[in-house]
């Protein structure tokens, strides 16, 4: 269950602000069963600090505890008729106000869960740290620095092992923001359940397994991108996200050290194409080096001898998007491309593509995509020298395709998609992402041709289809 959360995790919270809402409206009636309810909830919470940890979400439950007690012990101590004069409407009214706001926090989940893999095999991982002795790294100042690239391998396998990774790099030295997510949110998401396990070797259903690149958003982590990847893992590819240092919002080098965003995008809409333009050249030759590695033995640990170089595709979201027709134009080694709603620059939408093409898209109406993003995403279609395909995902917005949303509990995911769209949510959007772009490179990457619009047909309001 996607919502699940412990039972002292829901209790213990619920009780302190029903307590407290009792306490606000009737002092008296909550002071006869303080001297029982205060001390359980105090263990509560200690209880819940042990068997969960602490979490931050937890602090304004400690500050209504408190305040409840002193509200409703103050009436039976032997002084009560001249401190009844504290337990005012004002008291009584801040209390209640208190209460209030300890819901808030609850609105981000403390451990977010993700949703299972679908496939038939489970999930092992493992993460690549490697230096491009080729190229300097042009967004540091040091003249010895030359460019990191950080995988993050997902692959099917039979087996299960005690450990996974981390969600997210830098866990406990994470900056104040992650993609406009504050840190301290994630303070406990190394707890998050990634349904893939480390240590585990790949499975041996096949000698050789396909190899799909995978390009976060702008700015994103790859780790954002785990409930998509690991499903389509599950379905018996290798897939590989790529984080890009110094415009991801989090990376861990090789040496260890926390790169954050370096680049600023600019205001003038000129200079941000030109911008743009320039960093998708980056993460075009990121692309292109991980490909480079994929034969070496040295380099790619328990997928040594086990990946299929001839049958590698490129897929990504947003700039990732951008980032994988970039790269599948440049390098002849990529079989097809996949654009996840991205906005393509440079010379992208004049490029004669040849290779098979698939642009999903959310929700126009709900997205509101820029004319830049129609018109180029046309322009490329209209240029394709092989088939490709298209479909629009109705009640998706621009971030149900990553995990962000689930960062939220349900009724703040719900209040929010009032605002901005995605109702459909990230777990049937990814979904249904997953079986298209499954169905869409069977053929490109080796296997059994697939029917990709009877894929598309499987999930309620996709609009779209082959294009020429």
């Amino acid at each position: 269950m996607l919502e699940a959360m412990s039972i002292i995790d829901a209790v213990v919270p619920g009780a302190a602000i029903l307590f407290a809402v009792v306490a606000a409206v009737s002092p008296g009636r909550a002071a006869r069963f303080a001297p029982i309810m205060v001390p359980l909830l105090v263990i509560g919470c200690l209880v819940q600090w042990v068997l969960e940890n602490f979490y931050w979400q937890m602090v304004p439950i400690y500050v209504v505890i408190g305040g409840t007690a002193g509200l409703t012990l103050s009436r039976t101590s032997p002084n009560a008729s001249k401190r009844r004069r504290i337990s005012t409407r004002v008291g009584r009214g801040t209390l209640g106000l208190l209460a209030l706001i300890a819901i808030l926090p609850w609105g981000f989940q403390p451990v977010p869960s993700l949703p299972e893999p679908t496939g038939h095999y489970r999930v092992g991982s493992e993460i690549f740290r490697w230096v491009d002795q080729q190229r300097p790294e042009t967004a540091t100042a040091a003249t010895g620095d030359h460019r990191n690239v950080v995988v993050q391998a997902w692959y099917p396998t039979e087996f299960e092992s005690g450990r996974s990774w981390v969600y997210i790099d830098g866990l406990g030295r994470l900056p104040s923001s992650v993609s406009q997510v504050p840190g301290f949110i994630m303070s406990n998401y190394g707890s998050i359940d990634t349904h893939a396990f480390a240590d585990v070797p790949i499975s041996a259903a096949r000698m050789r397994w396909p190899v799909v690149l995978f390009s976060p958003g702008y700015g994103a982590p790859r780790a954002f991108y785990t409930g998509l990847v690991t499903d389509l893992a599950s379905r018996g590819f290798v897939v590989l996200a790529v984080d890009h240092p110094y415009e991801s919002a989090v990376t861990e080098l090789a040496d260890g050290t926390i790169a954050t965003p370096t680049g600023q995008f600019p205001g003038n809409d000129a200079d941000g194409d030109r911008y743009m333009a320039e960093q998708l050249s980056v993460r075009a030759a990121d692309l292109r080096f991980v490909v480079d590695q994929l034969d070496r033995s040295d380099t790619v640990g328990v997928l040594a001898g086990r990946l299929d170089t001839d049958h590698v595709a490129a897929i990504g979201h947003s700039f990732g998007g951008a980032t994988a027709v970039a790269a599948a134009a440049l390098d002849p080694r990529i079989k097809a491309a996949v654009n996840i709603d991205g906005t393509l620059y440079g010379d992208l939408p004049d490029r004669a593509l040849q290779r098979p093409f698939l642009l999903l898209e959310s929700d126009h109406s709900e997205t509101g995509h820029s004319a830049q993003f129609l018109d180029r995403n046309r322009s490329l279609i209209q240029h394709l020298q092989v088939g490709g395909f298209r479909y629009e995902i109705a009640e998706a917005n621009h971030f149900s395709f990553t995990d962000a949303p689930l960062f939220l509990a349900a009724p703040a995911r719900f209040v929010l998609a009032q605002f901005i769209g995605g109702s459909r949510g990230p777990v049937d959007t990814q979904r249904a992402a997953v079986d298209i772009v499954d169905a869409f490179l069977q053929g490109p990457l080796g296997g059994s041709p697939a029917d990709v619009p009877a894929a598309a047909a499987h999930h309620p309001n996709i609009r779209g289809g082959p294009v020429p």
